[in-house]
């Protein structure tokens, strides 16, 4: 049982880690100079990696960053929603010798697919919204390239270049996207599974 908690609280604790703070630990263990992984790198015999400003690693750090800080709160609203399975299904799917796997298709993922269809619907409507705040904390002038979205555009071209109407138009395009995004699967999940938002 003290595994399990321990699992738990590993893979919750970094959603609740401020996106300065992720950051922060990020630089402590990629840096060139001190960071942890290139010391380990040095200490079996190869050279120091800039994974920092260097554009090949800067996908691959914010990716895995991303999944390791927000794997924890997804899986903490599906074991919310499998909790609310009666147990009385399961049961009876054991006496009935059903297997885990099947038990998983034929109930669990049937019984939980409204969860799974709204949160569908709700990150469909972030897809075009990255996030600035961790972009804009990575990122260098050495990796504008790759590691530009949409969110620090804007604000390069509104607050740098001053210039305002481009920036706000551009903000109103990626809101008008996202809304259009969240509207067509909310009406394909209204269609197919009888699941939606409004």
């Amino acid at each position: 049982m003290g595994y399990r908690r321990i699992v738990q609280t590993a893979s919750y604790l970094p959603h609740f880690i401020s996106t300065v703070v992720m950051v922060g630990i990020l630089v402590n263990f990629f840096t060139i100079n001190n960071g942890i992984v290139n010391n380990i790198i040095e200490k079996l015999g190869g050279e120091r990696i800039n994974f920092l400003i260097n554009p090949r690693w800067f996908r691959t750090l914010y990716v895995g960053s991303s999944i390791w800080q927000n794997f924890g709160f997804s899986s903490i609203i599906y074991i919310a929603a499998i909790t609310g399975i009666d147990p009385g299904l399961y049961e009876a799917a054991k006496i009935d010798g059903i297997t885990k796997l099947k038990q998983v298709f034929y109930i669990t993922i049937p019984l939980i697919s409204t969860t799974i269809m709204v949160l569908f619907i709700l990150q469909l409507g972030r897809i075009m919204s990255v996030g600035f705040e961790k972009v804009f904390l990575m990122y260098s002038s050495a990796v504008y390239e790759t590691a530009d979205v949409i969110s620090t555009y804007i604000y390069r071209q509104g607050i740098e270049s001053s210039n305002y109407s481009f920036a706000t138009a551009i903000g109103l395009f990626n809101s008008l996207i996202n809304f259009a995004f969240v509207y067509a699967a909310n009406r394909i999940s209204r269609a197919t599974t009888q699941t939606s938002l409004w």
